[in-house]
């Protein structure tokens, strides 16, 4: 109790405006303005990184060839998030972030990625990759039987630090996003229709796009003969408010041009409250409950608590928690917040990543996050 209280107290001083004395920080929390400058496209290479867990992105000019494409081909915002984070988590099993340095794809330009994500049409678009239209059809029924699978291909480079202090492709990784329902319009300004994708034609649709993507990747003569790593990506319906997941991943070799094999991959993000959520993960649901019962017990003026939890293999590997309220003054939200961490200290287990926002309507009021195994957490409030 007496650890409590302290923690409390120093919350509330760091709250009422105190400055921070960071003093001597661990070397691997600091983030040395030394850099080295790569020979090759004057990339500089930081020398440190911030965790063990991140690759270490290389500073330069050269942003992403495809800019902006992402935000033109996939509607649901979360899974734009999810699909970029999570290629980078899946690339980390064959590019070990202690050895090599991430970049942003410098080979699908928007031009290209244009042309493959259309429909195929041997006249005007031989490039596309999604189904041709049967013409003979009514609009309706030819989209319904021939829906656009593919939403968008996402490349991130994977380079490493030569003998020579200059920097080259290693690898490449490709997520392949992938419809899990197919919405479209017969006329401009008409009603939206939705054909839903079942995941195995989903499977079988992306199999084949991926071999071509392959294909022409080696076919590309600015494109080094390097590792490439697939991820297949299945999209959330437009107004989900959890992204969708990844399912599958494979590996090609530099001397291949093919996909061979393809190794599923069990995860998923899934809603708290929610009928699902409380059939197959109880547990999770039960503790959010719990959690939801004692806000209410305090702070009756508020909507609900959503939860939203990454599971790995039947395991929360992540929780992020929003819980929406209106404040009347400043001390009522620092008393509100320091209510919420002990809750956090009491109620939930430490094995997994916790991160809790506090919102007032579109403004975030305080963050609470604490890291998997440790026992207390870090709490800020914003001004």
């Amino acid at each position: 109790m007496k650890k409590r209280i302290a923690i409390l107290m120093a919350f509330v001083l760091l709250a009422a405006g105190c400055s921070p004395d960071f003093g001597e920080q661990p070397e691997e929390a600091i983030i040395d303005e030394n850099i080295d400058e790569s020979l090759e496209d004057a990339a500089i290479i930081p020398r440190y990184n911030v965790s063990d867990e991140n690759y270490r992105v290389l500073i330069d000019s050269n942003l992403s060839q495809a800019r902006g494409v992402i935000t033109n081909q996939i509607a649901n915002r979360v899974d734009i998030d999810e699909l970029e984070e999570g290629l980078r988590r899946h690339s980390m099993e064959v590019f070990e972030p202690s050895d090599y340095f991430f970049q942003e794809g410098q080979y699908l330009t928007d031009d290209i990625l244009y042309s493959w994500l259309g429909r195929y049409d041997p006249d005007e678009s031989p490039e596309g990759l999604n189904p041709e239209i049967d013409e003979n059809m009514s609009a309706q029924k030819a989209e319904e039987e021939n829906p656009r699978y593919l939403s968008h291909i996402l490349e991130q480079n994977y380079l490493r630090k030569s003998d020579d202090d200059s920097v080259e492709l290693a690898g490449i990784s490709i997520a392949i996003a992938m419809k899990s329902v197919y919405r479209f319009q017969t006329e401009i300004g008409g009603p939206y229709y939705y054909e839903d994708i079942p995941e195995s034609k989903m499977r079988q649709e992306a199999n084949q796009i991926a071999n071509e993507i392959v294909q022409r990747l080696r076919e590309m003569e600015d494109v080094p003969n390097v590792p490439v790593r697939l991820a297949l990506y299945r999209e959330a319906a437009h107004s989900s408010l959890v992204p969708g997941h990844f399912v599958s991943v494979a590996n090609v070799p530099a001397d291949s041009a093919s996909v061979d094999n393809w190794e599923d991959v069990n995860e998923e993000n899934v809603l708290f409250p929610s009928e699902y959520g409380q059939q197959t993960y109880p547990d999770v649901w039960a503790t959010l409950v719990d959690f939801e019962s004692d806000i209410a017990s305090y702070f009756p003026n508020y909507v609900s608590v959503i939860g939203k939890g990454f599971f790995q293999d039947g395991e929360l590997r992540r929780l992020t928690v929003e819980i929406p309220v209106s404040f009347y003054g400043k001390a009522e939200l620092i008393g509100f917040t320091q209510y919420v961490y002990g809750l956090v200290l009491s109620g939930f287990p430490n094995d997994y990543p916790l991160e809790i926002n506090i919102k007032s309507g579109e403004r975030q009021e305080a963050l609470i996050v604490r890291e998997a195994g440790q026992e207390e957490g870090f709490v800020h409030i914003y001004r």
